[in-house]
C-alpha cells in the first residue's frame, strides 16, 4: 500500500469518526464533558470554512493534520465504549444512506466570530 492510499484510508477513518461524534453529541447519555469537546470538534470539522485556511502554507493545514485528529482523540478516550460503539453504527448507517457530509453552521458562526474578533483586535492595535 502506498503513500496515498494510506492518506485516502486515513482521511476517510477521521471523517466517519466526525460522524461518530457527531452521533454521540445527540446521545442523552454522553457525559457533558466529552459532550462539548464533541460539539467543538463537530462544529469545527463540519464547518465550510477553516480558522486557518488551507491556502496558508503549512499553518493551513495544521488544524486538520494535528488538532482535528488529537481532539477527537481526547474525546474518544472521555467516551464510554458502548456509546461509541452505538454512535458508529449509526455512523455507517448514515454514511451508506448520505454521500454529503453534514455541515454546521455553528461551526461556521463559530469561525466568522474568530475571525472577526481578530480583525478587530489588529484595527485595535492599529
Amino acid at each position: 500500500m502506498n503513500l496515498i492510499e494510506k492518506l485516502k484510508r486515513w482521511a476517510t477513518s477521521l471523517k466517519q469518526k466526525i460522524v461518530m461524534l457527531w452521533f454521540a453529541t445527540k446521545n442523552p447519555q454522553t457525559p457533558w464533558l466529552p459532550k462539548v469537546i464533541c460539539i467543538f470538534i463537530v462544529a469545527y470539522a463540519l464547518s465550510p470554512i477553516d480558522l486557518i485556511p488551507d491556502f496558508i502554507p503549512i499553518l493551513g493545514f495544521v488544524d486538520e493534520i494535528i488538532l482535528l485528529p488529537m481532539l477527537i482523540w481526547v474525546a474518544i478516550k472521555l467516551i464510554p465504549q458502548s456509546i461509541l460503539d452505538e454512535s458508529l453504527n449509526q455512523a455507517k448507517a448514515w454514511a451508506t444512506q448520505n454521500q454529503t457530509k453534514p455541515k454546521s453552521l455553528l461551526g461556521l458562526l463559530v469561525v466568522v466570530i474568530i475571525w472577526a474578533l481578530m480583525i478587530w483586535v489588529v484595527y485595535q492595535l492599529i
